[in-house]
């Protein structure tokens, strides 16, 4: 079977470019980073590795049916616990997701980024580019410029509208990459939900979780019609759902001209019709992304080199399983579309549970994992610990006994031999190389998420505020109340006062009939959901109960 769409997406194979991660510890200057004072604090045997460990541990499925309609909607539950036991700077690997791509599949020779845009630069997805076009993405993980860690992972959508040129990660900021607002015309997500929060630094959760389950779903919906305007755009609003044991149902959508505008801006027509707002989605399966972890290399006395990891762990049970992934389902527009736009044209009322005439549930793939140290293949780690499908198509790990990684821990150390390396037990590594008591650096707060006082976020404005909450990843959250169509996410366009009111009261709609606690997502088949940050759900103020949504302004360190 054909890889999926997530394993060449330009994070896994480019992370240098992209984000700069392989930087010396002197320059690093990303938020929660490595400081500068740590070579410096190591002994002088001792050096930082940023290429510690690498690689995908991944899931795909059986092929969909033949003349398949299953491309409107993806969703799953995965698993949530701290994969690491303290909060690191330097260290990006995200729990299971997936990625969403435009089926461009039509197009054979001719190019979807355009000259001048950051991904036209990698020649190796050419000549159509069509997987570093535009995504939806994101999911639960720990991302190197998170501002606020607490130990737990976060909750955080992604999407790329513009061959990755810039991200788009909450109805207010980049994917992390600034602390600054986008700017009013890079705005992309629309705050749907009126009693959840969304803030930049991601969706943090209640208490210690380990192994309870997050279920997330990304759904086509026609929140408008299309348009014949310049540039023509499609009805597809992808539409994030979540369904935890104190929140359920949708957060937020991407705005159709988010990925239809590529082509007026670009001047190129080819591209009208071809993003996500018009296209049926791709999605291929799912993956673990070890994108970076901070190592520490030092020699023995005979010269041959060490390496020591962070504690990764897995949450496991008594046979040393540890489940990640399950309820894969993929979807129709007979599982919402149909309905919804039903209701929004005059129709009976949509509840907004999923119907199951529009879903399919695939049988799950595995296949071994393979994970590389300084670009070195690391051999025997499959001898440890590798993927599996479990009863009731689930997927995710099996540890073997062994002395080297005790249940539900990755290897922590490794010997380097020629051209690989291989894991080695803790008693193994000699005493000189003084690893064993080689502290990891941890992650500081980062400075405040701000917005202006000026541009969408001041006209039309907000209706009442601002509030402020305290998070538990220890932040300050501030926040205001604006009418739905006032966001500014929607400012950017000129649309009739006839769109406007129509999208309006939709919304007020959906506000009124679809609570938090129903189940748009089919419930879990095994385990326990986990629950969010408390501090996330919101009651509207007196007279704002429809039609108004929170708004993240700021979120800086309390």
């Amino acid at each position: 079977m054909k890889k999926p769409p997530i394993f060449r997406h330009p994070q896994f194979l480019i992370p240098a470019i992209r984000i700069g991660f392989i930087i010396p510890a002197a320059v690093w200057v990303v938020a929660g980073g490595l400081p500068a004072a740590v070579a410096e604090a190591a002994p002088a045997a001792i050096t930082p590795n940023y290429q510690a460990l690498h690689g995908y541990i991944s899931y795909s499925h059986e092929k969909f049916p033949p003349q398949s309609a299953f491309t409107a909607g993806m969703g799953f539950y995965s698993a949530v616990w701290p994969l690491v036991d303290q909060p690191l700077a330097s260290f990006q690997i995200g729990l299971p997701g997936t990625w969403i791509l435009p089926d461009n599949s039509d197009d054979k020779d001719t190019p979807l980024a355009p000259q001048g845009t950051l991904a036209r630069n990698w020649k190796d997805r050419g000549p159509t580019w069509d997987s570093v076009f535009q995504t939806v993405e994101g999911g639960l993980g720990y991302w190197a410029r998170n501002h606020f860690r607490y130990g737990p992972p976060k909750f955080s959508m992604n999407g790329t509208p513009q061959c990755y040129d810039y991200e788009v990660g909450s109805p207010g900021w980049s994917f992390f990459y600034s602390n600054q607002a986008l700017p009013d015309n890079r705005l992309g997500i629309a705050q749907l939900s009126n009693r959840l929060l969304i803030p930049p630094d991601g969706l943090p959760f209640q208490g210690h979780p380990n192994g309870e389950f997050l279920g997330y779903t990304w759904m086509a919906l026609p929140f408008t019609e299309p348009t014949t305007a310049d540039p023509p755009t499609g009805d597809q609003s992808w539409t994030c759902f979540l369904n935890a044991a104190n929140f359920k149902g949708p957060i937020a959508f991407y705005i159709p001209e988010t990925w239809s505008k590529i082509g007026r801006l670009f001047h190129d027509p080819y591209l009208y019709g071809r993003g996500l707002d018009a296209r049926p989605g791709i999605i291929g399966g799912g993956a673990m992304e070890v994108n970076t972890v901070l190592g520490f290399d030092a020699p023995d006395a005979h010269g041959t080199i060490y390496t020591k990891l962070p504690k990764l762990q897995f949450p496991v049970d008594a046979q040393g399983r540890a489940y990640l992934v399950q309820d894969v389902t993929y979807y129709s527009k007979a599982a919402l579309y149909d309905a919804f736009k039903s209701w929004r044209d005059g129709g009976p009322a949509c509840p907004g549970a999923f119907a199951a005439k529009g879903e399919w549930q695939p049988r799950l793939k595995t296949e071994t994992t393979a994970f590389t140290q300084s670009d070195q293949k690391i051999t025997g780690m499959e001898r440890l610990f590798n993927t599996r499908i479990f009863a009731g198509n689930v997927w995710g790990l099996q540890w073997f006994t062994n002395r080297i990684s005790p249940d539900g821990l990755v290897p922590q150390y490794f010997k380097h031999t020629g051209n690989g390396c291989v894991p080695v037990a803790a008693a193994d590594v000699p005493a000189e190389t003084k690893l064993l008591s080689q502290p990891f650096p941890l992650a500081r707060p980062g400075p405040p998420y701000t917005s202006p006082a000026t541009g969408a976020w001041a006209s039309p404005g907000p209706q009442l505020g601002p509030f402020t909450v305290k998070l538990a990843d220890g932040s300050l959250v501030t926040y205001s109340w604006y009418r739905f169509v006032d966001q500014p996410s929607f400012q950017q366009y000129h649309w009739s006062a006839g769109k406007k009111a129509s999208l309006q009261a939709l919304v007020e709609k959906l506000h009124a009939n679809w609570p938090l606690d129903r189940d748009y997502m089919a419930p879990l088949t095994r385990g326990k959901l986990v629950a969010l940050d408390p501090a996330l759900i919101v009651t509207p103020p007196a007279g704002l109960e429809v039609g108004y949504v929170p708004i993240v302004t700021r979120q800086a360190a309390q």
